[in-house]
């Protein structure tokens, strides 16, 4: 390898991030909900549907990812990113012709659009691990920030920076699917751009004064080992304690981020205006703080993944789900002031960014560099589970609350996600790396 040349690795990183941007939209789905489940507008879907197009769109998005991981190895990353960038702008193009009524975006904005973010989602991941097996949490965390910082330009478009939910009106279809619509046709434009650079490293690649057995110990594995040098196909993989016990710290982890990116607009406008905040000023903060979790979450994929690579995957995650837990109990009373309502949105889109960066390096660490494309949709389907369960139970409580203002509704639902993390911050301190027979 030493003479043959190679494309720059960086370049991956930034075709990453182009990709990346686009697959965030399902994060800014909460901008959507206040329109979708007005009373007096034209959808008048209720929460529990509004929460129902969002989490299809992630379980879809999460079973999506195992189909294009067992696919990079037959047709190459760089076509499956172009397909799903495809699939993820037809499917919001046609939500924005067609998705007057539930059923209608459930298929074409949580089926269509989710399965196109699922198969594109994987392939930076696992393109960008075999180019940088030196700093795994870092490219894994670069790799998917630009899915947090895209769900900020998508939400701040759509609302503060463009208004484009009001302003837009493509063939008479008003604002929301107006918005699907130019948002689709932007969305193919760039993973397709983003793709052309989704290309694996030559055989027997290694960055340039760097041996596996130097810098890529395991910090909680055994001494001498090298992570991710032993490599476990699915089959393997399912037999070991260590794969559930990291779906199941996902899973916890998630239900956290995935609960609040669904409901934090409409829980912002309860608890502000029940104290005592005008219902336009407590819009405005709550969309503020829906964007400044969008940020802080593109931040945390980064910043979680650097810290892992210095202090080990086992201890970041540990601390990771026992602050989120933390601050999910804390939060529903933070909720009634605009300042700590933003900032307890950004320590929760901090800490949910950091399962980007860290369970894909966490993934690569357990059971391979090599076969971590193909193994990480299987640990992802907890993300995929997270989808439903999260918003679900926020729109069950919300729902209970048959329309009423009252931010109470939204306590339980917090309760139940603070617990859940702390859960995980548990079972992470008794996870070890596996060992292959």
């Amino acid at each position: 390898m030493v003479d043959q040349k190679v494309m720059n690795r960086w370049y991956v990183v930034v075709g990453a991030i182009l990709i990346q941007l686009s697959l965030g939209a399902i994060y800014a789905w909460s901008v959507f909900t206040p329109k979708l489940t007005a009373a007096e507008g034209m959808y008048k879907f209720s929460a529990g549907q509004a929460a129902w197009v969002f989490s299809i769109g992630l379980l879809v998005f999460a079973i999506a990812t195992i189909v294009s991981g067992r696919m990079l190895g037959k047709i190459g990353p760089r076509r499956i990113a172009a397909i799903g960038g495809i699939i993820l702008g037809v499917g919001y193009i046609l939500g924005g012709f067609f998705g007057q009524t539930f059923a209608a975006q459930l298929v074409f904005i949580g089926i269509i659009g989710g399965a196109g973010i699922g198969l594109a989602y994987v392939v930076p991941i696992a393109v960008g691990v075999k180019w940088f097996p030196d700093k795994k949490g870092m490219v894994a965390g670069l790799a998917v920030a630009g899915f947090g910082f895209g769900a900020t330009i998508w939400v701040k478009s759509a609302g503060s920076w463009f208004d484009l939910l009001n302003t837009l009106n493509f063939f008479g279809l008003g604002g929301v699917q107006s918005v699907f619509l130019l948002y689709g046709v932007i969305f193919l434009v760039i993973v397709l751009l983003g793709s052309t650079v989704m290309i694996d490293p030559p055989q027997g690649y290694c960055p340039a004064g760097w041996t596996p057995s130097e810098q890529n110990a395991a910090k909680d594995g055994t001494p001498g080992t090298a992570a991710g040098m032993v490599d476990f196909v699915p089959g393997e993989m399912f037999k070991t304690p260590q794969f559930y016990m990291t779906w199941i710290t996902f899973l916890f982890s998630a239900i956290a981020g995935l609960m609040v990116i669904y409901c934090i607009k409409l829980f912002g406008i309860d608890a502000l205006q029940a104290n005592g905040m005008a219902a336009a000023a407590a819009s405005a903060t709550a969309g503020t703080a829906m964007a400044w979790y969008a940020i802080f979450n593109g931040l945390g994929r980064i910043a979680w993944g650097i810290v892992s690579d210095k202090i080990g995957r086992k201890l970041a995650i540990f601390l990771m789900c026992l602050s989120q837990g933390i601050i999910m109990l804390l939060f529903y009373k933070m909720g009634g002031v605009g300042v700590t309502l933003i900032i307890g949105a950004c320590i929760i889109g901090f800490n949910f960014g950091g399962n980007f960066g860290l369970f894909p390096a966490l993934t690569a660490d357990y059971f391979g560099n090599k076969t971590v494309g193909l193994n990480y949709g299987y640990v992802f389907m907890a993300y995929g589970i997270a989808g439903v369960i999260g918003p679900q139970i926020a729109g069950y409580f919300k729902d209970a609350a048959k329309g009423s203002g009252d931010p109470s509704a939204w306590l339980v639902p917090f309760i139940i996600a603070g617990v859940a993390c702390l859960l995980g911050a548990a079972l992470t301190l008794i996870s070890k790396p596996p060992k292959k027979s």
